[in-house]
């Protein structure tokens, strides 16, 4: 399984109503691209508050590497993704995109 992580820190002017449209276009891919085993979105709410500015963030996991290029080749994908670095501060020095491997036990 291949775990996709995305950080963002938007901009400020960017409303939640904004960030939970682009979070539920990602969900959405999920019943769209096959391989695709789950997609959590959402706000931090780390009681540690080490965020430095990436408050919000995404996790989708693939079964595998094939799933993952499928997700990045497609055509909403690249809409959504184009939407994320518009509204993140700093175009793409606001996000931090983060993929591991993840062995399944069980």
């Amino acid at each position: 399984m291949i775990r996709h992580i995305v950080l963002v820190r938007f901009r400020v002017d960017i409303t939640e109503d904004v960030i939970e449209s682009i979070f539920g276009g990602l969900t959405a891919l999920q019943t769209k691209l096959p391989g695709i085993l789950g997609v959590t979105a959402g706000r931090s709410e780390s009681p540690e508050q080490m965020e430095r500015g990436y408050m919000h963030g995404f996790v989708i996991d693939f079964e595998n590497w094939q799933a993952l290029d499928r997700y990045a080749r497609d055509p909403d994908h690249k809409a959504l993704g184009a939407q994320l670095v518009d509204h993140a501060e700093g175009g793409r020095d606001g996000l931090l995109v983060f993929d591991l491997p993840v062995d399944q036990v069980g």
